[in-house]
């Protein structure tokens, strides 16, 4: 078998392991994040399985990843902190993801207990992540190839709402289709950049709003 030299050899599993746990130390920990769910959750999902085997040397890099058509795979961090927002729902919440991609995000949530719906509109990727995923025994509730906008009224409401593509407003769809109480976890289009931000749907409150912090995603289409 001819060895290319500019490919780098391929990781062994106890490699990966120790790539994924300085990923979780480094990336994740020392920012700040200790959601004992989350973590534990990053932990157990094998973050390479979802990009092309001559990407897993690089898979637990502090950067994005192309997955094709446009798509990328967050930052290991950003996929923490947005995940993290919705650690204080109970296992058996109902979550609505935006954005399913290559289905990293999908199995996180997952892990965490979470029953997900989650929405693609790139048709192949939701071919590509329901393989990986089904493989993994990560499996969401439902997965839908659609417009995310549009969000799953058939299914509302949901405890919780995370999205992985930036629009210029949170779509009506997605606050009609909110629980009470519920959260939203998504990136908005700024006068210059984006920003993530958090809603809290509550009883007494009504929706209350707080920016999280600048980011890029990919637009919402």
């Amino acid at each position: 078998m001819t060895t290319h030299h500019n490919e780098p050899p391929n990781l062994d599993d106890e490699s990966l392991h120790s790539l994924r746990e300085a990923m979780i130390n480094g990336q994740i920990k020392d920012r700040g994040i200790t959601a004992k769910r989350t973590i534990a959750a990053m932990r157990g999902v094998p973050r390479h399985a979802f990009l092309p085997r001559q990407m897993s040397n690089n898979a637990y890099d502090d950067n994005p990843h192309p997955i094709g058509f446009g798509q990328t795979i967050s930052q290991p961090y950003i996929v923490a902190l947005m995940t993290s927002q919705l650690e204080s729902l109970p296992v058996g919440s109902k979550i609505l993801e935006i954005g399913s991609g290559c289905g990293y995000q999908t199995a996180i949530l997952v892990e965490m207990g979470f029953d997900v719906h989650s929405i693609e509109i790139v048709p192949e990727l939701v071919e590509r992540s329901e393989n990986i995923l089904s493989n993994l025994d990560l499996s969401p509730v439902s997965i839908t190839n659609g417009d995310g906008k549009l969000g799953l009224p058939e299914i509302a409401p949901f405890s919780g709402i995370i999205a992985a593509a930036c629009g210029d407003v949170i779509p009506e769809n997605w606050l009609n289709q909110l629980a009470t109480p519920g959260i939203i976890v998504a990136p908005v289009e700024g006068k210059k950049n984006q920003h993530l931000i958090r809603i809290d749907n509550t009883e007494r409150d009504g929706a209350i709003q707080q920016v999280i912090c600048p980011v890029r995603f990919v637009r919402l289409h």
